[in-house]
């Protein structure tokens, strides 16, 4: 399984986006909730064929932000990519309905009968909820576009096949455990079995460790190629 790492920002400085900004300062503490959410995505296990890195998270849209990117990878072929972020603000936020905020970007290259279905975009959504679900995972506040375009090739890129790419963009409010903290580690495994999903990989098996039946109630795309490069 890999580890999850990544950068945070406190907004102490707005130059900075590493993890050094994670550091208590007499001016600007980092709240022990998102320290304490930053560490158990940090030690999230995930699939095998997930790559994970940090990634500098915005610094606008929350008083604190974590943010890392992945990608589903077969050999040198990435099936999937998107990046999640984990926003927090101390004092609430109104339209959230809590303190924590998920935003995700996805994104995949689909096969054209694929994405010649009507019902796509609908289904991609239902992944999404279908993830956290499995998961046992409770959310409000969920809300985000799926977007399909296509791309046709011409002159010296016309030996390429028609293409389609599919974009979940998304974000939710995590239920809030003790001290106020939420499962971000279990979040970030059901964000990755989206990942997973989309990239057309079959699920993962029930893994004991984890409390959870990964894959449980959602049905895979069949396997397909990844996105071609320019």
């Amino acid at each position: 399984m890999a580890a999850a790492q990544g950068h945070f920002s406190d907004h102490s400085d707005g130059d900075r986006g590493t993890d050094e900004t994670a550091d208590s300062t007499e001016a600007n503490p980092v709240p022990p909730a998102f320290r304490r959410a930053v560490e158990a995505l940090r030690s999230a296990r995930l699939r095998s064929e997930i790559e994970i890195d940090p990634t500098r998270p915005p610094q606008r849209l929350a008083p604190y932000a974590y943010a890392v990117e992945a990608a589903v990878v077969d050999g040198e072929e990435d099936l999937a990519d998107g990046r999640l972020v984990l926003l927090h603000d101390p004092d609430g936020h109104e339209a959230w309905k809590g303190t924590f905020r998920l935003v995700t970007l996805v994104r995949a290259e689909l096969e054209p009968e694929m994405a010649a279905d009507p019902l796509l975009p609908e289904v991609c959504w239902s992944w999404l909820t279908g993830a956290l679900e499995a998961r046992g995972l409770s959310y409000e506040e969920a809300s985000g576009t799926v977007t399909m375009a296509g791309s046709h090739y011409f002159g010296g890129l016309a030996d390429r096949r028609p293409a389609t790419q599919i974009e979940i963009r998304a974000s939710w409010t995590p239920r809030e455990g003790p001290a106020g903290v939420p499962d971000t580690a279990a979040h970030l495994a059901a964000w990755c079995d989206l990942l997973c999903q989309i990239a057309g990989l079959p699920p993962a098996p029930a893994d004991p460790g984890a409390g959870t039946v990964a894959g449980a109630g959602v049905v895979s795309l069949p396997q397909r190629r990844g996105p071609q490069q320019a």
